[in-house]
């Protein structure tokens, strides 16, 4: 029901944005977030966005570089990723979750859309 798209391979510095489509449903009154895995790393939280796009929250390794958006109508939300440095490689997933807006209760995963930072 959510799939995580627009991954590649991209230069150090360079930008790359990231979709996540929703199909199904409508995740329209979901808080969306996105999240990364390194290779022989645990999966962490890179950042969120409220249902009504107006409040978003990210991780302080990509505050300034990394914005979240949503387009409620297409039923998309989208990672723009600025600036981007080696240890930004990963594979990004998106999630959608209810509750509240400090701790949402991510219940919905996406399929992974891998990103390569290298020059």
């Amino acid at each position: 029901q959510l799939q995580a798209s627009g991954g590649g391979l991209v230069q150090p510095g360079g930008s790359l944005r990231l979709f996540c489509a929703a199909s199904g449903r409508s995740f329209s009154t979901y808080t969306m977030g996105w999240f990364r895995q390194a290779p022989g790393k645990e999966r962490e939280f890179v950042g969120r966005i409220s249902w009504s796009g107006s409040n978003t929250y990210y991780t302080d390794s990509v505050k300034g570089r990394f914005t979240i958006s949503r387009d409620n109508a297409k039923n998309t939300v989208y990672l723009q990723m600025n600036s981007l440095k080696p240890e930004d490689t990963a594979v990004y997933y998106c999630a959608a979750g209810r509750g509240s807006w400090s701790t949402p209760d991510f219940d919905y995963w996406g399929q992974g859309t891998l990103v390569t930072v290298s020059s």
